[in-house]
């Protein structure tokens, strides 16, 4: 039950004043605003869904706006800023665009477009309308409903006054975005965005602008392809996405994450200590890294996760049983794009896969880069980097080594992976697969589930994954494990050499009586492998299962159960073996 004495979690909450008139909790990130000033007053930046990034645009909204001068230390008062304010505070005439409410279909795009930039632009004359002439609106109408020309309208008016303009543009790359989810219609994006094309007109529109009235601009998207496409125009732009200075400007650090949860400990009773908490939604929400130079000191927490876990935690008393929000997994379902591109470039192996099964991939992180040159291997892990579904893990030689930053992340790329195999007739039902994983958790009923799974590859796979191998065998193995939300899979490449195949965590926070956990060495030899060479493999599995049954995480995880170790051998696609090794506690079936 709620308390109200506790500041409300402002989960979902994207508007500053908003979460600050209803008295929210808010992870101070006001002392960004000098940075942001002392940067380029032309100010991109890139972060992935959400991450924070409409809530620290709506701040810098709140904080500029010169109507909102007489309501700064209602707004702000309790706050860096408000301690620290700058001379440009409450200094703008605030015009505010938000691309996400354009419906990006190719074939009305314009007309939506100027329909809600009419709007907008009618409503910033009512807002300012002491900056205006009595027939501003009027004159908008006369117009007609042209972006472009409105918005030159308003500069010119603007001009004529000693004011100035600070324009915010969110999700400035809805449009592209959504059009490359259709990458057919690929020729026409590039008209709106090359040569004459309406959109760079109406950037172009913005470039001259700032020459008089548009003194500011803040420009936030999840990807930085439109901003390639468009600067060749709008070359007075800054990206500072991977700026060391604004790694932690959306997101929470773990030390703003501890601050919040030690003080809805005093609120609320939790299940255990704010320690033991932090170190349960690590592995979930956290280890995201921004800029390539704040590797190995700040890593971030997503915030949308975050509060979402908070949220549930505070109202039930217990972890939630989902912990990844569903409205998470709706705005990853956006980026199903990625496994039509990753499909395009499968001459040179799946890109996903190898991340799955490898846990890594390395390459250059481009800045910005064409839409029409998506499919290059360094454009493509770049978008990984920016959609949030990789981060910086460190540096070989003069690559970065690109990682999977959480839990969350890992189930959607899997989904991904299993959504290109059905795509290709590799059909995995997951209402089977799901029933097959629950016997294997409360009966300890192992060897149907690999059986089955042997069954779905031999009859589905194609020529193409036969050739994988080895790899397509533990991709598609892993993908399968992660049907069912009875467990947390671990594959080797969550960590490092010396950890096995796959381990299966119970989730024995949420099913108390979940009886059985599994550690599974894969091995794969050749359909002319001998006798000798089987049994060799089948010897080596043996030694990391005794090996590997010992090691700290999964003798702590599976305590509470008993541990399965077993050994599954491919020859070929045919499933070789299917064995029991040995179990902790021994002889407890």
């Amino acid at each position: 039950m709620w308390n109200p004495l506790a500041k409300r979690i402002p989960y979902g909450i994207q508007g500053f004043e908003m979460l600050r008139r209803d008295n929210c909790y808010y992870v101070d990130k006001t002392h960004f605003i000098p940075e942001i000033e002392y940067a380029n007053k032309y100010f991109f930046l890139v972060r992935p869904r959400r991450f924070g990034k409409t809530l620290t645009m709506t701040m810098l909204e709140a904080y500029y706006d010169i109507n909102k001068k007489d309501k700064f230390e209602e707004i702000f008062s309790g706050l860096w800023i408000g301690d620290n304010p700058t001379p440009s505070r409450n200094a703008y005439l605030v015009l505010e665009l938000n691309f996400a409410m354009i419906n990006g279909n190719i074939e009305d795009y314009k007309n939506n477009f100027n329909s809600y930039c009419d709007l907008r632009f009618k409503n910033f004359c009512d807002i300012y309308s002491q900056f205006f002439p009595d027939n501003a609106k009027s004159e908008l109408e006369k117009i007609g409903k042209n972006a472009v020309d409105e918005l030159k309208y308003i500069i010119q008016e603007i001009e004529k006054t000693d004011k100035k303009i600070y324009l915010f543009i969110d999700e400035y790359d809805n449009f592209t975005n959504n059009i490359l989810s259709d990458y057919t219609q690929l020729g026409r994006y590039m008209d709106e965005t090359h040569r004459t094309g309406y959109l760079r007109t109406f950037f172009n529109a913005i470039k001259d602008g700032s020459k008089t009235a548009i003194e500011r601009l803040f420009i936030t998207g999840v990807s930085p392809v439109t901003l390639d496409d468009l600067t060749s125009g709008f070359n007075i732009g800054t990206n500072y996405t991977t700026d060391a200075r604004f790694n932690e400007i959306t997101g929470f650090t773990e030390q703003e994450t501890r601050e919040m949860l030690t003080y809805y400990s005093k609120y609320f009773k939790f299940p255990c200590s704010v320690d033991e908490i932090i170190e349960t939604i690590r592995p979930w929400y956290d280890n995201y890294c921004f800029a390539e130079d704040c590797f190995g000191e700040t890593t971030m927490y997503n915030s949308d996760m975050l509060l979402y876990f908070v949220d549930k935690l505070c109202n039930t008393g217990k972890f939630p049983k989902n912990i990844i929000d569903s409205n998470i997994r709706t705005d990853y379902a956006k980026l199903k794009m990625l496994i039509r591109k990753d499909k395009e470039m499968e001459y040179e192996g799946s890109i996903i896969q190898s991340l799955i099964t490898d846990g890594q991939i390395t390459g250059k992180l481009n800045e910005n880069f064409p839409a029409e040159k998506i499919v290059l291997k360094d454009n493509f892990k770049s978008l990984l980097y920016y959609f949030g579904m990789v981060t910086i893990g460190g540096f070989s030689k003069q690559d970065v080594i690109f990682k999977i930053p959480n839990i969350v992340v890992k189930e959607q790329l899997i989904n991904y992976l299993m959504d290109n195999y059905n795509d290709n007739e590799l059909f995995f039902d997951s209402w089977d697969g799901s029933k097959l994983l629950s016997d294997m958790a409360f009966d300890g009923q192992w060897k149907a589930f690999f059986e089955y799974l042997s069954k779905t590859i031999k009859t589905f796979a194609t020529t193409r994954d036969k050739a994988k191998g080895e790899k397509f065998l533990h991709g598609f193995t892993l993908a399968s494990t992660c049907q069912s939300s009875v467990y947390f899979p671990h594959s080797e490449a969550d960590t490092s050499a010396g950890f096995p195949d796959l381990y299966l965590e119970p989730r024995t926070d949420i099913y108390s009586d979940l009886k059985h956990s599994y550690l599974i060495e894969f091995k794969y030899v050749k359909t002319d492998a001998t006798a000798t060479e089987i049994q060799n493999k089948a010897d080596e599995a043996i030694a990391q299962l005794q090996k590997y049954s010992k090691y700290g995480l999964v003798v702590q995880k599976s305590k509470n159960t008993t541990l399965h170790c077993l050994l599954v051998m491919f020859k070929g696609f045919d499933l070789e073996k299917c064995e029991e090794i040995l179990n902790y506690p021994p002889n407890s079936n």
